[in-house]
């Protein structure tokens, strides 16, 4: 629904709503962490994002459809839903907010929506996770380079809050943990997707599945040479023998991951892309990695856009998404968010028919002939 915010995690069977919200991260020792109130600190920009090293965390995928109109601008609607799956205990969190900065600020950026979304799968417990759906979107909005510069904005974000959630580990060591994170961003006719784990964001472009994220695991190659690089190792698949993901946030009580800067095997420092909406584009599919275990992304796509033209309810159609999933025997933890850039459901797609081109041979012609030579006779 339109102007809705919306942050937390699933429980139980039927993935209603976790009886308690996420922790305020002015309580406890999570408000520790900032002094006074966390809107419009002063943020110091991450060394490590210095703009020099703005294409080390940027992909640049801004791409054009020949044919739609370049001032087409996204009508934003979406839902959510998760569910604690065949686990003990329910680690994913996700924070869904249709109307942003407006939310948040109260301030207009410009023409057109601005939005965000996020999923994080915890592991090792849920306070990195339900710590960054709380505190990503905050040091977002603080940072004097958004939204003008949102790329490295949502980079430095994803650092700060890797950063703030380290302080609040020394404050607490019950705090222990660390999370996947994936973020998007809608303002106006951008579409802005980073991540820091193996959560993935698919967009459906007319049907077709267009990857905005890659999976961050440890055996390929990309990350395997980074993590060498630093120091680490790969051990059958896992980091360093213990982590199936090269990039989180948290996990600062694991040894050999991370130094005080944050440099290490294991980063907190996502992959950005930056994508123009067209027409074209119907919905974009942010899942953690329990939807990708059992769902291919082209499958994902597919089946979601079967169920928008059925009810055209992105709510439901994450309940239904992660139902699926459940029936496939994922064995995770699953959380979903679907974000709708259109008011009507998907169109119904209608393959053109192809173009036959008949020949005749030689000896056939010459059998037409002598059959037409025989009907003049």
């Amino acid at each position: 629904m339109e102007g809705s915010f919306d942050c937390g995690a699933g429980v139980g069977g039927n993935g209603g709503p976790s009886d308690g919200k996420p922790p305020n991260p002015l309580a406890g020792a999570y408000g520790q962490c900032f002094e006074g109130s966390p809107r419009r600190a002063t943020l110091v920009r991450h060394e490590s994002l210095a703009k020099t090293r703005l294409m080390d965390v940027t992909i640049g995928v801004e791409k054009s459809i020949e044919g739609c109109e370049t001032n087409f601008l996204p009508v934003v609607r979406s839902g959510a839903w998760a569910d604690i799956g065949f686990r003990q205990t329910m680690e994913d969190a996700y924070v869904r907010c249709d109307n942003f900065i407006q939310d948040y600020e109260n301030k207009n950026f410009g023409e057109g929506p601005s939005a965000f979304y996020g999923v994080f799968d915890g592991h090792g417990g849920k306070h990195a996770a339900d710590f960054a759906c709380i505190n990503l979107p905050k040091f977002l909005l603080e940072d004097e380079d958004f939204p003008l510069e949102i790329e490295r904005a949502v980079a430095s974000a994803f650092l700060q809050t890797d950063t703030a959630f380290a302080d609040a580990c020394s404050i607490n060591t019950s705090l222990a943990s660390g999370t996947t994170a994936l973020a998007a961003l809608v303002v106006g006719r951008s579409l802005v997707v980073a991540n820091a784990g193996d959560c993935r964001a698919v967009l459906c472009r007319r049907g077709k599945a267009v990857e905005m994220s890659h999976d961050h695991k440890p055996a390929s190659s990309k990350e395997r040479k980074r993590i060498e690089s630093l120091g680490g190792y790969v051990y059958d698949g896992y980091l360093n023998g213990q982590l199936n993901v090269a990039r989180a946030i948290g996990d600062w009580h694991m040894d050999g991951m991370k130094d005080r800067d944050g440099v290490g095997p294991l980063s907190a420092e996502p992959e950005v892309m930056k994508m123009r909406l067209t027409e074209e584009d119907e919905f974009l599919i942010l899942g953690c990695d329990g939807i990708w275990d059992v769902f291919l992304s082209q499958n994902a796509v597919d089946f979601a856009r079967r169920k928008l033209q059925e009810h055209n309810d992105p709510a439901t159609c994450c309940k239904d998404l992660v139902n699926e999933a459940l029936k496939r025997k994922s064995s995770d933890n699953l959380a979903a968010v679907l974000v709708c850039f259109q008011p009507k459901p998907p169109p119904t797609l209608t393959a053109p028919r192809p173009r036959v081109q008949r020949s005749i041979s030689a000896e056939g012609l010459r059998e037409l002939q002598s059959f037409l030579d025989r009907l003049a006779d």
